[in-house]
């Protein structure tokens, strides 16, 4: 029949799968593959970042597991353990920069460790056990192997002695008590007086850094009532200065140009009171009921011996 299809027998007809029909491409995949044409990585290297990636946070996960449970602690002391038993133990402690300080103490201290191995002494311990003694101001400790343990000191240093409920402390330039005063061996240093004195002992030392010729005559200072000070001088008088740090050194700087050109120390004087900028009054020494004129013009109050003695003078 003519246009009929002609079948040839014992031809097989193919099925038709999925795989040979090819499905258009969407948009996600077009802009995927666009962006692999471009960017100079292969598929691969991204995927074994990746898995790197996820083996090193298991990792750290696991590490930190171990950390919380001591496992590197035990490790590193187990190690510690072994390295002493091979002879890296402390077997000597050598001590420097002690001048004042007992140095039984500072060896008490840094030997006492839970363990002698020397890669398991706490320096860090043993320094801030130190720091807790008064008259060290800083102290390094180092390891010297195979035996040694160096402790490096810091002293302070003495600057006064400091008198307070009837007890006597040597004290650094910034009022650290540095140990207790025998009252029939005090030093030769300047006794400052009064609670909380000692905390004031650097407004101390910058205010008689202003008058350099008055330092050395000075004996005490007494810290009145919180708040100013009274200055005693070895000839025997006192120097009463008013609050305040600048005007009490404007009254002192007052007193050493009086002193030096009309000489009031060491002329029998019991008291000046310059708690008063605008006044310098002059308490004199009686003796055989008279009393001494000074060389110098003051301004003078009629003060009873009581007012004279009151607390605050």
């Amino acid at each position: 029949m003519k246009g009929s299809t002609k079948i040839t027998r014992g031809a097989v007809k193919r099925p038709v799968t999925r795989s040979a029909v090819r499905k258009p491409k969407t948009r996600r995949e077009e802009w995927m593959a666009l962006f692999w044409k471009y960017v100079p990585i292969k598929a691969e290297t991204i995927e074994r970042a990746m898995t790197v990636a996820t083996i090193l946070l298991i990792s750290g996960t696991l590490v930190t597991a171990a950390v919380y449970a001591g496992v590197p602690q035990f490790v590193g002391t187990e190690i510690g353990q072994v390295a002493g038993r091979a002879g890296f133990k402390v077997k000597r402690v050598e001590v420097k920069g002690l001048d004042r300080m007992d140095s039984l103490t500072v060896y008490a201290v840094a030997l006492d460790q839970h363990s002698m191995a020397m890669p398991l002494v706490d320096l860090d311990k043993v320094r801030e056990q130190l720091l807790q003694y008064g008259w060290i101001e800083d102290a390094r400790i180092s390891r010297r192997w195979p035996d040694t343990l160096v402790v490096d000191i810091v002293e302070r240093k003495p600057a006064a002695v400091w008198q307070n409920n009837q007890k006597l402390s040597l004290i650094d330039g910034t009022g650290v008590v540095l140990e207790q005063v025998d009252p029939n061996a005090i030093p030769e240093l300047p006794l400052v007086v009064g609670p909380n004195a000692n905390r004031q002992i650097a407004q101390l030392h910058q205010l008689l850094d202003t008058v350099p010729a008055l330092k050395p005559m000075l004996a005490g200072a007494s810290w009145v009532g919180n708040r100013r000070w009274d200055l005693r001088f070895e000839s025997g008088e006192v120097l009463a200065l008013p609050e305040g740090d600048d005007i009490a050194a404007n009254a002192l700087k007052r007193f050493a140009q009086i002193d030096g050109t009309e000489r009031l120390l060491g002329r029998g004087f019991v008291r000046f009171d310059m708690r008063d900028p605008s006044k310098f009054v002059v308490r004199l020494k009686r003796a055989n009921g008279a009393i001494e004129e000074p060389r110098v013009q003051v301004t003078t109050e009629a003060k009873t011996d009581a007012e004279t003695q009151s607390a605050d003078l």
